[in-house]
């Protein structure tokens, strides 16, 4: 599997605070079934983590852990009109191996020229994914505007842990009912720890691959998000629609 948001290099923000608790992560994720993951830290105009600190980070944990799991730069950029400017104008700062894509994370509120500064990325070569999107408010209730995004080729990612209702069942409903629309196109971690937000896939990707299928499972944790990190620029395809099924309102009843 492959994790394309997560908190992992330490001292930068929220997430790690120590080596030793990144490494401890690391080992989270691999021991769990991750063969890749992308460190992506908080980012916005005014504040980007230092690339030269990152750099560093990267040449000493790939050595510690011997490529297990292979680890990749990106960030987390907060969408404001500056934000957006700066990545245009500096590309590679922000994106997932300096490559197409951008990871982005919107405020509680949806601005309203949000459709035209995504447009905006997309055009200049940058493709945008909306991160952990059924953990906005906006988002989990206006799935039409998210459908209308992907229409346009804006790309979707969503946690982990809210497909086993980890954060709550507001994030847990969203998650599946995106899923059921085949408005997703990746599931990661946004892993900030090693217990309590952890770097585990398999969980979620069980739960995906018994209620969906196996090639959804595949798509959403390994062929997607592989894409990503290799900067493809072919056309990541959804995976089909779900219909909601009889397990649904029962798994949600015991949150």
């Amino acid at each position: 599997m492959v994790d394309i948001h997560s908190h992992i290099f330490w001292g930068v923000d929220d997430g790690a605070d120590t080596r030793e608790t990144t490494l401890a992560m690391l080992r989270v994720a691999s021991e769990s079934g991750t063969t890749d993951i992308v460190g992506t830290p908080h980012a916005n105009a005014e504040s980007a983590p230092d690339a030269e600190v990152i750099d560093r980070q990267m040449e000493d944990l790939n050595r510690a852990v011997d490529g297990k799991p292979r680890i990749h730069r990106g960030c987390e950029l907060h969408v404001s009109f500056d934000a957006i400017q700066d990545a245009l104008a500096n590309p590679r700062k922000y994106t997932v191996n300096g490559k197409n894509f951008l990871l982005l994370e919107f405020a509680a509120q949806i601005p309203p020229h949000a459709e035209d500064l995504l447009m905006r990325l997309a055009d200049a070569g940058m493709d945008p994914i909306v991160a952990h999107a059924e953990r906005n408010p906006v988002l989990a209730r206006k799935l039409d505007q998210l459908e209308k995004w992907c229409e346009r080729g804006v790309l979707v990612q969503i946690t982990a842990k809210s497909l086993e209702g980890g954060f709550g069942p507001k994030a847990l409903d969203a998650a599946w009912r995106m899923l059921a629309r085949g408005l997703v196109h990746f599931v990661a971690s946004d892993a900030h720890d090693p217990e309590h937000r952890p770097p585990r896939l398999d969980l979620a990707r069980d739960l995906v691959r018994r209620k969906m299928d196996e090639d959804a499972a595949d798509l959403l944790f390994t062929g997607n998000p592989r894409n990503v990190v290799e900067g493809r620029n072919a056309a990541l395809v959804r995976p089909p629609a779900a219909q909601p099924q009889p397990w649904w309102h029962s798994f949600m009843g015991r949150q």
